[in-house]
């Protein structure tokens, strides 16, 4: 597979000021949907790493933090609609105001798996946030219950999302071209 192609060439989808102020609004949002109450945010590892650092940090509530690794897409741009528990949960969540953040939700194969596997450990409540929503993609019938963005089907990257290690870094969320365009563009590592 040749390198993907610069973020010089990726087109901009959103811009880190509108990202900034949508995960704020989600953060007040989510405050007075549990006021008074305690959540353990669990974060879904990678792709959901930066978005749930700024948005624990615009909740105004008592928040604990745990992250799972799951795995469904490896290098490809579309979902294999399996999924693989890489990494299990260090927190019990019997009992618990459970939020799961998510970076976007596109055929919902992850989100529905950890649905059920959260769900078994009895939560006392089991919510869904995810950055962006995906929804022409959908393949389960799981939504999440905050969605930041609806994104049209392509495949996004920056802002922790990446494609096979590129562009996790870059603070605004592009759309990558298809990669059969790749071949008329200038490949090379993400500078």
């Amino acid at each position: 597979m040749a390198d993907p192609p610069p973020h010089s060439q990726l087109e901009l989808f959103l811009t880190s000021d509108q990202i900034q102020q949508r995960v704020q609004e989600m953060g007040a949002e989510i405050s007075r949907d549990f006021a008074g109450q305690s959540l353990l945010l669990i974060g879904v590892l990678t792709g959901a790493s930066i978005f749930l650092a700024d948005l624990a940090r615009a909740i105004s509530l008592n928040c604990d933090l745990d992250f799972i690794s799951v795995a469904s897409y490896g290098t490809q741009q579309h979902s294999r609609g399996e999924v693989r528990l890489l990494r299990g949960l260090e927190h019990p969540v019997e009992n618990m105001n459970v939020l799961v953040v998510e970076d976007i939700v596109d055929t919902a194969a992850t989100l529905s798996y950890l649905r059920t596997m959260l769900l078994a450990e009895r939560p006392a409540l089991l919510k869904v946030v995810t950055l962006l929503d995906k929804p022409s993609r959908r393949l389960q019938t799981v939504t999440a219950d905050t969605i930041g963005f609806t994104i049209p089907n392509r495949f996004a990257v920056g802002y922790g999302m990446d494609f096979a290690g590129y562009y996790r870094n870059l603070p605004n969320i592009y759309c990558m071209p298809p990669a059969s365009n790749w071949s008329s563009l200038h490949l090379g590592k993400t500078p």
